[in-house]
């Protein structure tokens, strides 16, 4: 793609979703599916429209039309389609969710069905890429399909765990989609480069609305759809990369990655179900620290951020200087978690009830 095509799903993404945003909250608002705020909640906002997700799907959509009608380089392709039809069941799934409330076993198994057409399109883990000796080990068929699928719906859950304050899902997985943008073109991806772009302007377009103090909330359909998405643009983003092939992505999106994984170990240790939900999460603590929304979501942005350029400057290094600089990553890594009190248990550190991790994150708001 030339650099002025860049522009074209990343401006029609952004101004679709600038004006179905509004659109879709008053249509949310007049079907009844609002926030209903519980004790657990951050925020104590009545009646806050779910749905942002829609505009969300709806600029990305417009976004990817446009490059594809508008470049030479770009053209329908298997993986496209996969990924388009994979990402509107998980819409439905969440418009469902947002609306009556799903319980764990039918999400999952949408979420599989979703990944599996992904995995079907051409979007797989087929390898991994040692990042010392840049050695590759090559997976079996069968050990590929589910090591994607458990990347996919893993991915997906991570960032609609992180969506429990105003604009963060959001802003997150704009610095993410941004990150996964810029090496899908390392990479040579034209595909992953236009979906990455249009992510990226629709998020852009629809954060306005949902930063503190949100007008609406991307509720399980947006987040859901973004961790879908940004799960695809990884693997379609390091296809073909010859470095670290798993590396990358995993510190692009290290943070819901951590948040997920450590949010499920505290609550096994606990003697808890690791889909119960509480107020424990990273954003919770950097809330309790910094005593602002907008200050903890802005922190998290900036973290966000510095894992990201990590992964980007992953794609440019090898051998002994990748393991030495992995290693000073995990020891910043723990240091960082140890400020935030997630390896240490702090008084008062208790797990309130809930549902499973593929539910309403709003709850927790």
């Amino acid at each position: 793609m030339e650099a002025l095509t860049f522009l074209i799903p990343l401006s029609v993404s952004f101004v679709v979703a600038v004006i179905t945003t509004p659109l879709v909250a008053r249509a949310a608002v007049a079907l009844g599916i609002v926030d209903r705020p519980t004790e657990r909640s951050v925020s104590r906002r009545d009646n806050m429209p779910l749905l942002g997700g829609l505009a969300v799907a709806g600029g990305l959509a417009a976004g990817v039309a446009a490059g594809v009608l508008v470049s030479e380089d770009l053209i329908y392709t298997q993986r496209l389609g996969g990924l388009l039809l994979g990402g509107l069941l998980v819409i439905a799934l969440g418009v469902l969710d947002d609306q009556r409330g799903l319980g764990a076993v039918p999400k999952l198994l949408v979420q599989v069905i979703a990944a599996s057409i992904a995995i079907a399109s051409g979007f797989r883990v087929d390898h991994l890429t040692d990042p010392i000796m840049s050695t590759s080990l090559s997976f079996p068929p069968w050990l590929a399909w589910v090591g994607t699928t458990l990347w996919i719906v893993g991915i997906t859950n991570a960032v609609n765990l992180v969506d429990g304050l105003d604009g963060l899902a959001a802003g997150v997985g704009a610095i993410i989609g941004g990150t996964l943008t810029v090496i899908a073109w390392q990479a040579g991806s034209p595909i992953g480069v236009c979906v990455g772009l249009a992510l990226l302007g629709a998020l852009l377009g629809f954060l306005p609305f949902n930063f503190a103090p949100a007008r609406i909330f991307l509720g399980d359909t947006g987040a859901l759809f973004i961790g879908f998405v940004l799960a695809l643009l990884a693997l379609e983003g390091t296809r073909r990369l010859a470095i670290l092939t798993f590396v990358v992505p995993l510190l692009a999106l290290a943070v819901p990655i951590l948040d997920t994984g450590l949010s499920i170990l505290r609550r096994l240790r606990q003697g808890a179900s690791p889909f119960r939900a509480d107020r424990l999460h990273m954003h919770h603590r950097l809330l309790s620290a910094r005593g602002s929304a907008r200050a903890a979501v802005l922190q998290f942005y900036f973290v966000t951020a510095c894992f990201c350029l990590i992964a980007l400057s992953f794609t440019r290094i090898r051998g002994v200087v990748a393991a030495l600089f992995l290693a000073v990553v995990i020891v910043l890594t723990l240091r960082l978690l140890w400020n935030l009190g997630v390896l240490s248990a702090r008084p008062g550190d208790e797990a309130a009830g809930g549902e499973l991790v593929v539910g309403p994150k709003e709850e927790e708001r």
